[in-house]
């Protein structure tokens, strides 16, 4: 349930053209709906203006194709992360009108309008090309959350030549998603050309002392770029989601 639909539902009740019984059968499931295994959050959208979103990993494939089909049938857009190519197989079995990108690990079902929430960019770069299975994963969640998304990739600091000739769309960007693994330098770079809020996604992209992402992470965490913030080793979602917090107007906010 999104706030455009609840306030439609509550425009017709009170206009006449719906029944307040009608109207609660299509809002009986707020806030969530217990399936035994998993309580689906379908009030997520009208208390924080994100949408419910399935964590493949971990999860059976009859799992992730219950949870889909109730957020399906409800009128919610479907987006599930972290989804290897063989459970992507089966759960598209069950619902066919899944669109699925390997590269990200990402499904998705896009049944609503997804509406630009805000004329800023939110730009995602990339190190190098080992990194951008994280980098579509948030590129591919801001799209979902109604952000504009731009794509910069391969600029890492090996050739750093490479960012420069990007200059002016980093600082065009309302907010800059920077992806990378082995020593995590990228951010404090980027995070140092331009006046806009820097996300550092660390990545477990490396060899044996990178400790599958740590050394980036650690690296990123002590970057002496003021405006730096940084999420977890691999996490191109976190990132997505916090960036499309800040590119939010505060009115949208609000009526979230």
């Amino acid at each position: 349930m999104t706030p455009a639909r609840l306030r439609e539902l509550l425009q017709q009740v009170a206009a006449g053209s719906l029944t307040a019984d009608a109207a609660l059968e299509q809002i009986k499931s707020l806030p969530f709906e217990d399936l035994g295994f998993a309580k689906i959050d379908h009030h997520r959208a009208l208390r924080s203006g994100l949408p419910e979103v399935i964590f493949g990993a971990g999860k059976s494939v009859d799992q992730i194709v219950a949870i889909a089909r109730r957020l399906r049938d409800v009128g919610h857009n479907v987006l599930i992360t972290r989804l290897d190519a063989d459970t992507a197989t089966a759960v598209m079995a069950e619902i066919p009108a899944l669109a699925y990108s390997p590269m990200a690990r990402v499904a998705s079902l896009r049944q609503a309008p997804v509406e630009t929430m805000a004329p800023g960019v939110v730009l995602v770069v990339a190190a190098g090309t080992s990194d951008i299975p994280v980098a579509e994963e948030a590129a591919l969640t801001a799209d979902l959350m109604g952000n504009r998304v731009e794509r910069i990739y391969d600029v890492g600091v090996a050739g750093i030549h490479r960012l420069f000739a990007h200059q002016e769309q980093l600082r065009q960007a309302r907010v800059i998603i920077v992806v990378a693994g082995m020593e995590g330098a990228l951010p404090s770079v980027v995070g140092g050309l331009v006046d806009r809020p820097v996300i550092a996604v660390p990545t477990s992209v490396g060899y044996g002392a990178s400790f599958g992402g740590l050394a980036a992470l650690l690296a990123m965490l002590n970057s002496c770029a003021a405006g730096v913030t940084v999420v977890n080793i691999d996490n191109g979602f976190g990132a997505a989601v916090a960036a499309s917090l800040i590119n939010r107007p505060e009115g949208v906010r609000r009526q979230g």
